[in-house]
């Protein structure tokens, strides 16, 4: 099933075998890292490694990664409502990061996506609970997790801030080592 080439790619696929096992192993990732940070209420890096995942390895692949990570949610919490937000929210975020990337080289605009992110997030899932409670409920939602929006913004800020640059570079060194050893091995 797997012809051998510079890009290892399967047969009928755009997907290479580096696809494949890359997609997951990102996915684990955002996994394990919500989990390490969970007794911390709204202090998360999900968010930064959303937008570095966009910024090294390009909307498609980062698509698939969300998804894969908002369907894992399901195995943690089960089917609620905020599941569709996070269906919607995660690609939309790795879509502004690609946009980002191709614009910027610093972090500061990174660190206010990040921070504009965290105080919309509230808000976002307001808009997708009152459409299953009504507006009143996603007003009561929404007014009701500000002060978490905000340490959510604040936090975002400084973690993407300070991470996303050491983060963006490790990544971008694994992956073009990865590709020249490929290259040269075939």
């Amino acid at each position: 099933m797997i012809r051998t080439n510079t890009l290892l790619k399967l047969r009928d696929s755009n997907f290479t075998v580096w696809d494949i096992v890359l997609i997951p192993l990102l996915s684990a990732s955002l996994t394990a890292g919500k989990m390490a940070l969970v007794f911390i209420p709204n202090v998360e890096i999900v968010t930064l490694l959303f937008m570095v995942y966009a910024s090294v390895f390009g909307f498609r692949k980062t698509f698939l990664v969300a998804l894969i990570f908002s369907t894992t949610e399901i195995f943690f919490y089960g089917v609620q409502t905020w599941l569709l937000a996070y269906y919607l929210i995660w690609p939309l975020l790795s879509f502004l990061a690609v946009l980002l990337q191709k614009g910027t080289h610093s972090e500061w605009p990174y660190a206010i996506l990040g921070m504009i992110f965290g105080l919309g997030f509230g808000l976002f899932f307001a808009v997708i609970e009152s459409l299953f409670y009504g507006i009143p409920y996603g007003i009561v939602y929404w007014v009701r997790g500000i002060p978490f929006d905000l340490i959510h913004g604040a936090s975002n800020f400084v973690i993407v801030l300070f991470l996303f640059n050491p983060m963006y570079n490790l990544l971008t060194r694994l992956r073009d080592k990865y590709e020249h050893n490929l290259r040269v091995t075939n």
